[in-house]
């Protein structure tokens, strides 16, 4: 009995022992590394990809925002567009697809909703926007729902509503948006892309300036 209670009470303080070796390892010496080598080597992207502007911080360039007046470049539309959106405000805790299927009415009907409104607010005198001109993703929401980023055809459609409302050429609108286009990644991976708050906070600034 004496021999069974001894050998189960050295097993126990085994299991303690290792449980507090592996506690501090896992739980406190290789966040404190992963954190340190995060902050030294990549400290944009490990505090948030925080974006600013007139000093102080306005958002990350990993998040797409809403609200956005005409005066400013659009971003894709929040998930749903409508009440059976998952998210209208793009709002971190609701990050999620419609879940519509693509010949479903209401998704069909919000589609084409969306594509008359871009058609309405981006023709101005002189250059009207053709429905066929309308890009996919200015009328379709991310998968997340928090897409930061529209591609540069939906921002070139967007450029003379922009350079009009806030009286600038469009030759300097134009040359923005091609400053504020990444390409592919590596090359290769993903589609060319514009990030709109940057390009929005570009085009506040040059505004200031005008």
């Amino acid at each position: 009995m004496n021999h069974s209670v001894a050998r189960t009470a050295r097993l126990l303080g085994a299991g303690l022992r290792a449980l507090l070796v592996l506690t501090v390892l896992t739980g406190v010496l290789y966040p404190l590394a992963v954190t340190g080598v995060a902050q030294a080597l990549f400290t944009h992207q490990a505090n948030g990809s925080e974006t600013r502007a007139d000093g102080r911080v306005v958002g990350s360039s990993l998040i797409g925002q809403q609200g956005y007046s005409l005066d400013y470049f659009q971003p894709r539309p929040a998930n749903g567009l409508g009440r059976n959106s998952v998210n209208t405000q793009y709002r971190l805790i609701l990050s999620g697809a419609t879940n519509l299927a693509a010949d479903n009415k209401v998704l069909l009907r919000q589609v084409e909703d969306a594509k008359a409104a871009v058609v309405r607010n981006n023709s101005v005198p002189g250059h009207p926007v053709e429905p066929s001109q309308v890009p996919a993703d200015a009328v379709t929401s991310s998968g997340s729902g928090l897409d930061p980023d529209i591609s540069p055809a939906y921002a070139e459609l967007q450029v003379r509503r922009v350079a009009a409302r806030n009286h600038l050429p469009v030759p300097r609108v134009e040359q923005l948006v091609k400053a504020h286009t990444t390409g592919r990644t590596l090359g290769f991976i993903g589609e060319p892309r514009v990030n709109v708050l940057e390009l929005n906070i570009a085009l506040k600034e040059l505004v200031a300036k005008s």
